[in-house]
């Protein structure tokens, strides 16, 4: 099985003893410098996401928009992801992992900072769809880089650690938001927001120069008679794979991504809360966010990726609903129940990075991890739009329930899927 530089299991760690950090020793020099780029590039990929979400109201009274039209700006940039992503999973199976990780932080920069130059809400939904190329494509790539270092034994636990980059670029975001909303009037502050997700262009100068593709990995791409297509995906036993990672990617996605787009307009709408207090309660669900993908992580190596994911879809529409119902004064309680929210909606996503990468051989991995995963994302998308047409009859916190019927999606989606837990990257 594949480990350290693409070598085997036995081999990895260099009979160094285990531990904690024993899945970092085990990446090897190479494989720490790809996990520090990719870590750095879903951190980062995060941040520019979330400059949306938290500038949403701002947007939305400045071109005097209804919540559907805000939502429709989430939706767009997912959509359209889905098609970044795939298109990144063929080009990472055609030119290599890091050359692709490259494009895709160049692409989500440039058309953050973009979005804050928009004169119109047109203009902003075309620069926010495009930016959604890049956000697509980034995931895929840097978690199939890093699982191709890693070995079978803590793949899972590995890209957990990836995967709470994304809990890091939220709280990011979330600081950022609350300096620049103190700072700037909100007709400005929104702009400013979007200015600062240029900041990962910076990103590129040390994947350049620093991150390579896992050699075993890259040797049997370059020798294998099938390359990355979107037809390759679709035959034989690929096919009931392909398919059902869809359906499971579209209800774990659809759920989280309701709840991260709509919470910080239900919190300032239906909680009443200030830009700071807003920012305070975005702090518990941050934290549990960030201790859910490091715990996720852990456990699909001990429970196995299907039973990890079947039992944080229960735990996280449980939580969905009791967030949603707090009966209004009780804000306390909101801030409290952030936490597991946070907790069980990231943990599920841990297990993605190795689970889907051990779904397909590596001639078609990034073909078929990209498709699978954005595929979802776009699909899922539709989520946040029928919370915002549904807000103004049933407020936001009523709509938000929508978020809960996508992890129920996602426990049906398992029963076509096999277990991958200790399967070799070949």
């Amino acid at each position: 099985m594949q480990g350290r530089d693409g070598g085997n299991d036995a081999g990895a760690g260099g009979g160094q003893p285990g531990g904690p950090f024993a899945w970092f020793r085990e990446l090897g020099a190479s494989g720490r410098r790809a996990f520090a780029g990719a870590f750095g590039g879903y951190a980062l990929d995060s941040y520019d996401f979330f400059t949306l979400p938290l500038g949403m109201v701002a947007i939305g009274a400045y071109f005097s928009l209804n919540p559907g039209e805000t939502g429709l700006l989430t939706t767009v940039t997912l959509v359209v992801s889905a098609l970044g992503g795939a298109l990144a999973g063929i080009l990472a199976d055609r030119i290599g992992r890091t050359r692709t990780l490259i494009l895709t932080v160049v692409t989500y920069a440039l058309f953050t900072l973009l979005c804050g130059f928009a004169p119109n809400y047109e203009t902003l939904l075309v620069f926010r769809g495009l930016q959604g190329l890049g956000f697509g494509g980034e995931w895929a790539v840097g978690a199939i880089l890093v699982a191709e270092y890693a070995t079978a034994k803590n793949r899972g636990r590995t890209l957990g650690v990836i995967q709470s980059s994304w809990a890091v670029g939220w709280a990011l975001a979330v600081i950022v938001y609350t300096a620049v909303f103190e700072l700037f009037d909100e007709s400005t502050a929104w702009r400013v927001l979007f200015w600062t997700g240029a900041l990962p262009a910076l990103l590129i100068l040390y994947v350049r120069r620093n991150v390579s593709d896992a050699p075993q990995a890259a040797e049997q791409r370059k020798n294998s008679r099938e390359k990355g297509s979107f037809a390759a995906i679709f035959k034989g036993d690929l096919r009931r794979t392909t398919i059902f990672g869809v359906l499971l990617s579209t209800g774990v996605q659809g759920g989280y991504y309701t709840l991260a787009t709509w919470v910080p307009s239900y919190l300032k709408t239906d909680r009443g809360l200030s830009v700071v207090g807003t920012g305070g309660f975005l702090t518990f669900l941050i934290s549990g966010a960030f201790i859910g993908y490091l715990t996720g992580g852990y456990l699909t190596d001990k429970l196995g990726r299907k039973r990890n994911v079947a039992v944080f879809a229960v735990l996280s529409a449980v939580s969905v609903v009791a967030y949603t119902n707090v009966p209004t004064g009780s804000n306390t309680l909101v801030l409290l129940l952030g936490f597991p929210l946070g907790f069980c909606m990231s943990a599920i996503f841990s297990g993605f990075g190795s689970f889907l990468s051990e779904l397909y051989p590596t001639a078609v991995r990034g073909t078929g991890q990209g498709f699978v995963y954005n595929t979802g994302r776009a699909v899922g998308a539709f989520f946040p739009t029928l919370v915002g047409f549904l807000a103004n009859s049933w407020g936001v916190s009523g709509a938000l329930i929508f978020g809960a019927a996508g992890y129920g999606l996602a426990l049906v989606a398992l029963l076509g899927l096999p277990e991958t837990r200790g399967r070799a990257l070949v």
